[in-house]
C-alpha cells in the first residue's frame, strides 16, 4: 500500500476514534441510558404495512403509560379490532378546561433491508457518533416514548396539570388515517374530551431551528382518459388517444415546472405550491390511454381556479378527454377558512407553544405549510388549532428513506423540550 494513502488511512482511523471519545465522555446517566434503551424497545416492534403489530405496540406502551400513573383506554373504529388506538390520559386540576391532545402515530412505511447500513427493525445504535438506525426513528416513534418520559420528568418533580392531557396513539396514518384518526376524530370519544388544541408530527430541521408546522397541504388524484382513432402502429394520423393525453401531460408538466420554480428560486416553500407528478397507465385497447396525476394543494390555493383549469385547459372534452378527480378532504373548516392554525397573536395557543420553545434554549424557524399530510387536518377541519412539531434539529431528513436514524442526544433533548412544551401547555388559563 502506498504511504500516502496509508497515512490518509490512519488519519480518518484517528478522527473516528476521537469522535467516538468525544461522544462517549458525555455520558448519559442512568435515566438517559434507559430512556434510550426504551426508545429502542419500541423501534424493534415491527409496526410496517403491510402488517404493522398493532398488537405488540399496544403491548408495549399500555403497560408503560400506566406505570407512569396516566389512565388508558383502548378504542376500537372497526369491526374487526385489529386496528387498536390507544389513549393516555394524564387528568388535570381543572376539568371545565378544554384539553390538551398530543398524537402520534403507530405505523411506519416498509424499508427494503438490502438498502440499510444495519437491519431496520434491529434499532442498532451507533455508540461512536450516537445514530439509532431504525424504521420510524423520525416517523414518528421518537414522539410517544418523548412525551411518555416528559410526563415522567414533570411528576417527578412534582409538576400537576391545570388542564387535562391526552396522547392519542393512532393506527394507519401511513395509509389515509381513514381507519385510525379520521373515525376518531368524528367520535363520540373524542368529543368528550373537549380538545382544545393539539400537537402532532412535524419534520426534522437540518440547521439548529425547530421547525413547525401550521397546515398540511391537501391531497388530489386526477386521472385523465383519452379516447381516439384506432390504427396500426406504423400509421401516423391525427387525434389518437396518446397524442391527445400527451397534450394533457405537456400541459400539466409546463404548470408544474413553473411552481417548482418558485421553490428553486426561494421564493415560496415547498409546502405552498401546488405539486404535481404523473404516471402512466395504458390500456389494452389501442383506441385508450390515460394518466394519472398525484397532486397536493395547499390548504390556501383556490380550488376552483384548479378545478377550472383541469376542465377547459388540461383535459378538455373538446380533445376527447374525460377525468376524474378525487379529493381527500375539505380545503376549509366548519366556518369556512382556509384549514391552517394562526400562528399570531389572534391564536394564544402559538404564544404560549412559542414561549415554551425559548424557555427550553431552542428558537423556532419561520411557520411552514407541510409539504405531506398528517393527522392534524383531521382536527383542523373541526375548528381545532393543531401545529405539527418533532424536536429533532441538526438532523438530516430521513423520514420514509432509506438508513432513518436519529441521534441519541437529539432525542434526549427531545424530551427536555417536551417537558417545556407540556408544562406550559397544561398549565394555560386563556
Amino acid at each position: 500500500m502506498p504511504l500516502l494513502r496509508r497515512r490518509r488511512l490512519l488519519a480518518a482511523a484517528v478522527v473516528f476514534l476521537l469522535a467516538a471519545v468525544a461522544h462517549q465522555s458525555d455520558a448519559f446517566t442512568e435515566l438517559e441510558t434507559a430512556q434510550i434503551g426504551r426508545f429502542q424497545d419500541y423501534l424493534r416492534i415491527h409496526t410496517a404495512h403491510p402488517s404493522p403489530d398493532y398488537a405488540g405496540a399496544a403491548a408495549f406502551l399500555l403497560p408503560y403509560a400506566a406505570s407512569l400513573g396516566l389512565h388508558t383506554t383502548t378504542l376500537h373504529f372497526t369491526p374487526c379490532k385489529s386496528k387498536p388506538l390507544l389513549l393516555l390520559t394524564w387528568p388535570g386540576t381543572d376539568p371545565s378546561l378544554p384539553s390538551v391532545l398530543l398524537n402520534s402515530h403507530l405505523d411506519s412505511v416498509p424499508a427494503e433491508p438490502e438498502h440499510w447500513l444495519h437491519p431496520p427493525f434491529a434499532a442498532h445504535h451507533d455508540t461512536g457518533g450516537g445514530r439509532i438506525y431504525a424504521r420510524g426513528a423520525q416517523d414518528d416513534k421518537c414522539l410517544p416514548i418523548q412525551y411518555l418520559e416528559a410526563i415522567r420528568g414533570l411528576r417527578d418533580a412534582g409538576f400537576a396539570p391545570a388542564r387535562t392531557l391526552h396522547i392519542s396513539l393512532v393506527p394507519d396514518e401511513e395509509i389515509s388515517g381513514a381507519d385510525g384518526f379520521e373515525k376518531f376524530a368524528r367520535s363520540e370519544e373524542f368529543r368528550e374530551l373537549n380538545v382544545g388544541f393539539m400537537l402532532d408530527e412535524g419534520q426534522a430541521s437540518v440547521n439548529d431551528e425547530f421547525r413547525v408546522f401550521y397546515g398540511d397541504r391537501l391531497v388530489w388524484r386526477l386521472i385523465v382518459k383519452a379516447t381516439g382513432a384506432p390504427g396500426h402502429g406504423s400509421r401516423m394520423f391525427d387525434g389518437a388517444a396518446v397524442e391527445n393525453l400527451m397534450d394533457c401531460v405537456e400541459t400539466i408538466a409546463g404548470f408544474r415546472d413553473a411552481q417548482f420554480g418558485l421553490v428553486k428560486a426561494g421564493l415560496r416553500g415547498p409546502g405552498e405550491v401546488v405539486s404535481v407528478n404523473p404516471g402512466f397507465v395504458m390500456n389494452m385497447q389501442p383506441s385508450e390511454a390515460e394518466v394519472g396525476f398525484d397532486f397536493r394543494l395547499p390548504p390556501t390555493e383556490d380550488v376552483e381556479h384548479i378545478i377550472r383549469r383541469i376542465k377547459e385547459e388540461w383535459a378538455p372534452a373538446h380533445k376527447n378527454l374525460i377525468h376524474e378527480l378525487m379529493i381527500k378532504g375539505p380545503m376549509q373548516d366548519v366556518a369556512g377558512r382556509p384549514i391552517v392554525t394562526p400562528t399570531n397573536a389572534s391564536n394564544p395557543w402559538w404564544s404560549v407553544f412559542e414561549q415554551a420553545i425559548i424557555s427550553a434554549g431552542g428558537k423556532l424557524a419561520k411557520p411552514e405549510i407541510l409539504s405531506s399530510t398528517t393527522d392534524s387536518r383531521f382536527i383542523r377541519q373541526l375548528g381545532i388549532p393543531a401545529l405539527g412539531f418533532s424536536p429533532m434539529t441538526n438532523t438530516p431528513i430521513l423520514l420514509h428513506d432509506h438508513n432513518e436514524f436519529l441521534e441519541d442526544k437529539v432525542f434526549l433533548r427531545g424530551i427536555k423540550v417536551y417537558e417545556h412544551i407540556i408544562r406550559a401547555l397544561s398549565s394555560f388559563k386563556g
